[in-house]
């Protein structure tokens, strides 16, 4: 039988086919309603377990949740565990972090819960550094000796702000809608700091399901279940992976990397800035070349009204009072009129009868073809202005692509 393929975006990998995996029908909360009654609990409202896999990275996740049915902001997700062999997982991993961190870091722990996982750091140096929490929720031990702020974390903002060492997100991930774009806002926030960041994360990890069967690993809390291809895609797009194992005898997945964005992808972040840049002083330069023109009293006509034509005159301020000439060659267009601005699109043969000084062709790629069809068609100007460099030139005398 050809398995139903659906349309689904990977929270992981962003691919956007997936495979039906689990169907768990309508299901209440399982760890965040805190019922305070047997009626209250029978009561609860029921959700969809609709969970897929994502054939590329293997990852699997309920494409049914809604964030908002989660009461994060009242109810703390805690996990309760005291049993010897998850205090030794915890040791075990708090050793591994530690080993990789400076005598006075800066950790922030992303979702921290009651603070129990980064408050051991904190002892463990002395409390020689700064320790932050990060979760929605408040509990009465959160901030008992680290720094506690009851909010989500921005990376792209936090990072800058707190100067990091370490980033931590045990148990978090699983719950997020789209982990691979935190993690990429992870990567990012990470490269506008002059320091290396690591980021430690953890989560469950799926694997035996596939071989026990097991569906208890599957509520609506939850709606990200990683496998260890998965969870490894996830981690290699934040960047250098240092360790990558797991614990509680493979029930968890963690990993320690150091984050970072490839050289290439930051050169086109820092080319994109400076077009930015760029194109504000373009837009004041000409819009002044504009004003000047009509203080000048000048006769301009625009050739071209919609399209690329339109938008120049969007953005350079060519109102309809001041420049209301605008033509065009093609008959389908003269009649209509230029789009938020308002002229009235005329037939370039205007210009026989009523000549202008100045032409500004806003396509400039197609300016050697308007020109000569302007030769051809006896249609006289004094000057022909492009758009090049940021500024209004002479498309005979001055130096561009176009000619």
């Amino acid at each position: 039988m050809t398995p139903r393929l659906q349309s689904a975006h990977c929270p992981v990998c962003h691919h956007t086919v997936a495979v039906p995996f689990f169907n768990g029908g309508l299901q209440p909360l399982a760890t965040l309603g805190w019922p305070t009654s047997a009626d209250e609990a029978k009561a609860m409202p029921r959700h969809p377990h609709d969970f897929v896999q994502c054939p590329h990275c293997s990852h699997v996740w309920n494409r049914s949740f809604s964030y908002d049915a989660i009461p994060y902001e009242k109810n703390p997700n805690r996990m309760f565990n005291t049993g010897a062999i998850w205090k030794g997982h915890l040791a075990a991993t708090r050793d591994l972090v530690l080993s990789h961190l400076p005598n006075s870091p800066t950790v922030v722990d992303v979702g921290c819960g009651e603070g129990h996982f980064v408050r051991g750091l904190s002892e463990a140096r002395s409390g020689q550094g700064r320790f932050l929490g990060f979760d929605p929720n408040a509990t009465p031990e959160s901030g008992v000796g680290v720094e506690f702020q009851a909010r989500y974390f921005e990376p792209l903002v936090d990072i800058a702000a707190v100067m990091p060492d370490l980033i931590i997100m045990r148990h978090v991930l699983e719950h997020l809608t789209d982990a691979a774009a935190f993690v990429d806002q992870l990567a990012w926030g990470a490269a506008q700091i002059d320091k290396p960041v690591l980021f430690f994360a953890e989560t469950p990890c799926i694997d035996r399901v596939f071989d026990t069967n097991r569906l208890a690993d599957f509520f609506y809390e939850h709606p990200s279940q990683f496998t260890t291809a998965s969870f490894r895609a996830l981690m290699e797009r934040g960047g250098q992976v240092e360790v990558l194992s797991h614990g509680y005898d493979g029930e968890v997945i963690y990993a320690l990397i150091r984050l970072n964005v490839a050289k290439g992808r930051v050169d086109l972040v820092n080319s994109s800035a400076a077009f930015a840049d760029r194109a504000d002083q373009s837009r004041v330069q000409i819009r002044a070349q504009v004003d000047a023109l009509a203080e000048r009293g000048a006769s301009l006509a625009v050739w071209g009204g919609t399209g690329k034509a339109a938008a120049f005159i969007h953005q350079f301020g060519i109102d309809a009072d001041r420049f209301p000439t605008v033509v065009d060659s093609d008959p389908d267009k003269v009649g209509t009129f230029v789009p938020g601005t308002g002229q009235k699109i005329q037939f370039r043969d205007l210009l026989k009868s009523e000549p202008v000084d100045i032409i500004i062709i806003p396509t400039q790629w197609r300016a050697k073809d308007i020109v000569a069809e302007m030769d051809r068609e006896g249609i006289r100007a004094t000057q022909v202005l492009i758009e090049h460099q940021g500024e209004l030139i002479d498309f005979h005398l001055g130096s561009h692509p176009y000619g």
